[in-house]
């Protein structure tokens, strides 16, 4: 599944609406003594509440293709099931008074959707324009609904879905699932089948308690502190870049270019997973080892230091839950002088081990105890989206999962997606940093992917060969 912007997606011409949660009466509000989670509410507090594009740079969302002809009624029962289904969606935040946020919810029940057509808007390009448009005016962080859903309706029996959402109620595993859940709910709505009650929709709200709680026991000697101590160095230190010293800094205010490639075609990713077989290694750990190698030939750089967002759904009950499980973990590789990819596999291996000891560790608490001056700005994740259940069918609806055109001067983010085609990447970087620069990377990094098909000796430590990563998403 591509990580693209919406702007990428062609939209196939149809008759637009626009789908808007309400709630059913002004009283519905209820104060909710249950906290914010920690991203949460570190997210809040760099918001700008008179921003006029509250959306830009922050939604996130999924588009895809459903293979049944829209029904007006039922694509609306559909949506306010998966509200009722979802506390998540049914919570927001009202001001403290002091500078801060408290959450307000509203119980199931109390959302009706309602839909608005767009009309004199049919051709596709012009309704993706529009679209990217109203996802940055409407998506606020700060007024609900956090969530927007748009169709188009085709001359063909299936229509488009788009769902738009503001971070703090939608992460990219909940973006990659609903396309299935939504297509399932519409599937029973409209053949009067049984709508399938889980205990694995576990709320959001109450996810926020537990990682809250998990929060406050940390202290400055806890482990997880002092990995992400190691990983910053001196209290004040800058964050790890990407390409330090080679972004210009240009007037102005600029998009971040996207580039999306293949890495490594099917033929080539199943020798390379073959060779990991024989030496006892994950393909995680490889892509890792391959961005520190990559480092070390475009920048000269011994050390990688990068940021690896992670799926944090403790508990089964979480499991289909739509929300923001998301943490952060470093990811600190140093390489030995003249160390071939078998080196670079061995120490990024013990790397992810204790990056592991961050797993259930808030990532803003632990740079707070560690004297961080900034967020990350750096990080890189990997999904193999064949643990995702039915992929064949997304893909066969057209499944992208999307992300907002930022406009930041100095993150870079790589998503790196084990696909059944193959092995894909997407990333954005700085309009500051020539393009030639990521390319040189890009073409590196899969060199020394590739590389792995040379390694011919077995690890010596078998013993530790299953250690896994923690599944990560980005986030």
């Amino acid at each position: 599944m591509e990580y693209t912007h919406l702007s990428e997606f062609q939209i196939r011409s149809g008759d637009l609406s626009l789908w808007t949660p309400e709630v059913t009466a002004p009283d519905a509000w209820c104060d909710d003594d249950r906290p914010l989670a920690s991203v949460h509410e570190q997210y809040l507090g760099f918001l700008d509440p008179e921003d006029a594009r509250p959306g830009r740079g922050r939604w996130i969302g999924t588009i895809f293709e459903m293979d049944a002809p829209l029904d007006a009624a039922a694509w609306a029962r559909t949506l306010e099931l998966w509200h009722d289904r979802h506390e998540g969606f049914r919570t927001t935040v009202a001001p403290t008074g002091d500078g801060g946020y408290h959450r307000i919810t509203t119980d199931p029940g109390t959302v009706r959707v309602t839909a608005t057509a767009v009309p004199d808007l049919t051709e596709g390009e012009l309704i993706n324009e529009f679209l990217c448009d109203t996802l940055e005016l409407r998506l606020s962080p700060l007024i609900w609904p956090h969530l927007l859903v748009a169709t188009v309706a085709h001359d063909t029996d299936d229509f488009t879905v788009l769902v738009g959402a503001d971070h703090s109620v939608l992460d990219a595993y909940s973006q990659a699932v609903l396309i299935l859940e939504l297509r399932t709910l519409y599937t029973a709505v409209t053949t009067g089948g049984e709508i399938r009650d889980s205990a694995t929709f576990g709320s959001a709200a109450d996810y926020a308690v537990f990682e809250r709680a998990a929060a406050e026991e940390l202290a400055p000697d806890s482990p997880a502190v002092g990995v992400w101590r190691e990983f910053l160095g001196t209290p004040g230190s800058p964050m790890p870049r990407f390409a330090a010293g080679q972004v210009a800094e240009l007037d102005g205010e600029h998009a971040q270019p996207s580039v999306s490639r293949t890495l490594l075609d099917l033929a080539q990713l199943e020798e390379v997973e073959g060779a990991l077989d024989r030496i006892r290694h994950r393909l995680s750990v490889a892509v890792f080892a391959a961005l520190a190698t990559a480092s070390r030939e475009v920048f000269g750089e011994d050390r990688f230091r990068t940021v690896m967002p992670i799926a944090t759904r403790p508990d089964l009950s979480w499991l289909e839950s739509m929300g923001w499980f998301v943490n952060v973990v470093p990811v600190d590789v140093t390489l030995p002088p003249g160390a071939d990819m078998g080196v670079a596999l061995e120490a990024t291996r013990g790397a992810l081990k204790r990056a592991h000891l961050c797993n259930d560790a808030s990532w803003g608490r632990s740079l707070a105890m560690v004297g961080a001056v900034e967020g990350p700005v750096y990080g890189a994740s990997f999904l193999d989206i064949r643990m995702l259940p039915d992929y064949e069918l997304v893909a066969d609806l057209r499944g992208r999962t999307l992300r907002a055109v930022s406009y930041s001067t100095d993150e870079v983010y790589f998503w790196v997606v084990r696909g059944p085609e193959g092995l894909y990447l997407s990333t954005r970087y700085p309009a500051g940093l020539p393009a030639e620069v990521m390319d040189r990377f890009l073409t590196e990094f899969a060199r020394a992917l590739y590389a792995v098909t040379t390694i011919a000796a077995p690890v010596a430590d078998a013993t530790s060969a299953g250690t896994a990563t923690a599944a990560a998403i980005a986030g």
